[in-house]
C-alpha cells in the first residue's frame, strides 16, 4: 500500500472568477426588467371619458398627473360624494394646486421646465365646475400646457 504524504501534496486550485460578472448582469438585468416602480395609489374612482383624436404624450418625465374624480367607497364616509382631487397620493384642495406645482416644477431640471405638461385625469362623470376652477389654477401657477387623458372610442 502507498502512503499518502502533505509534504509533497497537490495545492488546492484557484476558484475560476471570469464568468462571475456575467452572472451579476444577468441578476441585475433581471431585477430591472421585474420590478415596476411604485405608481400613485388611488383615492379616487376614476374612469377616463372617450375621445376620437387621440396623441400619446412624448416624454412621460415631463408629465405631471392631477385625478379629479369622487372619492373611492372605502373614503366617502370621511370626504363624502363630492369630487376632489388628488395630487399624487394625497387629497388636496384647488388652492394647493399651485404649490403642488411649483413643487414639480423645481424637481425638473431648468431646461425641461418649459416643457412640462399637466395631464388631467378626469373622471367622465365630473362637473365641469371644478375642471375649470384645476385650469384657473394651473393658469395662476403659469402651467399652460394642459391635456386631457381619454380612452380611444369605441366603434
Amino acid at each position: 500500500m502507498g502512503k499518502f504524504s502533505k509534504a509533497g501534496g497537490r495545492e488546492m486550485p484557484e476558484l475560476n472568477t471570469s464568468s462571475l460578472p456575467d452572472l451579476v448582469f444577468a441578476t441585475l438585468f433581471f431585477f430591472m426588467m421585474v420590478t415596476s416602480m411604485r405608481e400613485v395609489t388611488l383615492k379616487i374612482q376614476f374612469r377616463s371619458p372617450q375621445a376620437t383624436e387621440l396623441q400619446k404624450l412624448e416624454k412621460k418625465s415631463l408629465v405631471t398627473f392631477i385625478y379629479v374624480g369622487r372619492p373611492t367607497p372605502d373614503l366617502i364616509d370621511k370626504m363624502g360624494n363630492e369630487p376632489r382631487i388628488q395630487l399624487n397620493d394625497q387629497i388636496a384642495e384647488i388652492s394647493e394646486v399651485g404649490a403642488y406645482i411649483g413643487q414639480e416644477k423645481a424637481s425638473m431640471k431648468e431646461e425641461d421646465q418649459p416643457f412640462m405638461t399637466t395631464s388631467i385625469k378626469g373622471d367622465y362623470e365630473t362637473n365641469m365646475g371644478i375642471i375649470t376652477d384645476l385650469k384657473q389654477a394651473l393658469r395662476e401657477a403659469y402651467a399652460l400646457k394642459i391635456s386631457y387623458s381619454a380612452r380611444p372610442k369605441n366603434k
